[in-house]
């Protein structure tokens, strides 16, 4: 700590001047908007997520993507499923955030539909170093209030993800109910769920 204090970077380190706004987010480069979330309108750096990471999103993605394809064929509405894709969960102050992946229902192209709060209905962030916080409280409290109506929080070991823990809105109350946790290779075969859509949790296609 004594070292930081003495470090010229530290004391240079300058507030940001006022709030992004909806629109100056807007205008952003793709390439800065990715690595950002926005806050009450404040700038969050996001750190490129280590390849494990990466892959445990796509796996999870791809496993989503199976099932979101079997229940439309059933006759489920169209929904689709993105890793890392622009959340705006609020206007005023601007509150944006890119889940690690997020089953959401199709959006008109034509229109250039904004990917909102209101269509989504499962949102999962992967547990990382550093992340704990925001993954198990901030974006809990967030995700909530935006009324997203599921919320995972998953976590790794070195063979791929193993636990899943999974949230319900309470939607009286506005807040997430925790309604059960997955570990990798407990007892009783692959898990199921019937919401948001009917999946099964296939542990080994979620190996690395």
């Amino acid at each position: 700590m004594t070292a930081l204090l003495d470090d010229s970077w530290l004391l240079n380190i300058r507030p940001q001047p006022t709030p992004v706004t909806a629109e100056e987010y807007d205008a952003l480069p793709e390439e800065i908007a990715k690595a950002i979330e926005i806050v009450d309108g404040y700038v969050v750096h996001c750190a490129t997520p280590t390849p494990d990471h990466q892959t445990a999103a796509r796996r999870l993605a791809n496993m989503l993507e199976r099932h979101a394809r079997e229940a439309m064929s059933k006759g489920h509405e169209c929904v689709t499923v993105n890793t890392s894709v622009d959340l705006r969960l609020g206007d005023q102050p601007l509150l944006n955030r890119r889940p690690d992946v997020a089953l959401y229902r199709c959006l008109d192209r034509e229109r250039d539909e904004q990917l909102r709060a209101e269509h989504v209905l499962l949102v999962v962030e992967i547990v990382s170093l550093g992340t704990e916080t925001q993954d198990t409280t901030d974006k809990l409290g967030e995700y909530a209030k935006a009324g997203i109506p599921h919320y995972w929080i998953a976590r790794l070991d070195r063979s791929g993800l193993s636990i899943i823990e999974r949230y319900r809105l309470d939607r009286a109350a506005m807040l997430y109910q925790h309604i059960g946790t997955f570990v990798k290779d407990e007892a009783g075969g692959a898990p199921t769920v019937s919401n948001p859509i009917p999946v099964v949790i296939g542990w080994s296609a979620l190996r690395f």
